[in-house]
């Protein structure tokens, strides 16, 4: 299945937690820290939103940052994903 967001809605997939901190030490599962790097996996055609044109900016491949509790997370075919709007996204890292 696959998943083609509305108007200005992006597809996101997390990026994997650090399982070691710079000095080695190895963290438990408890004390990681949610991730807030993804990797853009879908993108919307943007559109009328709000009665303003939104462009798209993001491509499929993108890295981006975005806060800890933006969108709505959605599981499918065992992978988890999370959708927000565009405007939720904070940078994008290169």
């Amino acid at each position: 299945m696959k998943i083609k967001p509305l108007c200005d809605r992006v597809v996101i997939k997390m990026v994997e937690a650090e399982e070691t901190t710079k000095s080695g030490i190895i963290l438990a599962g408890s004390a990681k820290e949610k991730p807030s790097i993804a990797e853009v996996v879908a993108v919307g055609p943007g559109g009328v939103v709000d009665g303003e044109k939104v462009e798209m900016y993001l491509k499929v491949g993108d890295r981006v940052l975005l806060s800890k509790y933006a969108g709505t997370e959605v599981k499918l075919d065992g992978e988890e994903y999370t959708i927000l709007r565009q405007s939720d996204i904070l940078a994008t890292v290169e």
